[in-house]
């Protein structure tokens, strides 16, 4: 894997908001972002479902608490009345309601004003499956045992409704994985229900 510093770009936001509360971590992987995140002098309770990875996120950033969880499962404690929420390439394995009820505990977890910052399989990201295996649902596929969703721009405007105040919604690429990666960034601040 390369190095994909995303998230350096959005610190001094992060910064300004002056962040007292935990930040939850949901699909924290091998910590890279959990470790971003503690050396920018933030707390960190961060989750990933498979334990060789959260084993070696421990390792890296001995600060944060990282959990063995399943993101349908229940969160830690502590992740309510939140300042910041992330789930990197994390939110792409399950079928589109259980997609939306996550989105939804996400919201309900975090405070008014806060922030979710989060990355999003693309539709165009054909070197990690998009378009390939068979077709589950509309963008969501399983090959060989292995589910993924990818997202266009009408899902993602489906998923985060009005409710949501859009700081950065932009397509990227990344070399994360080595070849081209496409996908979905997405700022976004907890806004008020509509009506």
């Amino acid at each position: 894997m390369y190095s994909d510093p995303w998230l350096d770009r959005w610190l001094p936001l992060i910064a300004q908001r002056e962040i007292s509360s935990p930040v939850l971590e949901i699909g924290c992987g091998f910590g890279d972002d959990t470790l971003t995140l503690t050396q920018a002098g933030l707390k960190v309770m961060a989750f990933d479902l498979l334990p060789e990875c959260v084993a070696i996120a421990q390792q890296r950033a001995p600060e944060a608490l990282i959990e063995c969880r399943d993101t349908r499962g229940p969160w830690p404690e502590a992740a309510n009345n939140l300042e910041l929420v992330l789930a990197s390439l994390s939110l792409h394995y399950f079928p589109w309601d259980e997609t939306q009820a996550i989105v939804r505990r996400i919201w309900n977890s975090l405070r008014p004003g806060a922030l979710f910052l989060c990355r999003l399989n693309s539709t165009e990201d054909v070197n990690f499956g998009a378009g390939q295996g068979e077709l589950i649902e509309a963008n969501f596929y399983c090959d060989q045992g292995n589910c993924k969703r990818f997202f266009d721009q009408a899902s993602v405007e489906q998923l985060f409704g009005a409710e949501w105040r859009r700081i950065s919604v932009q397509h990227m690429t990344s070399h994360k994985y080595i070849k081209q990666k496409a996908m979905w960034e997405l700022v976004l601040e907890k806004g008020l229900l509509p009506g």
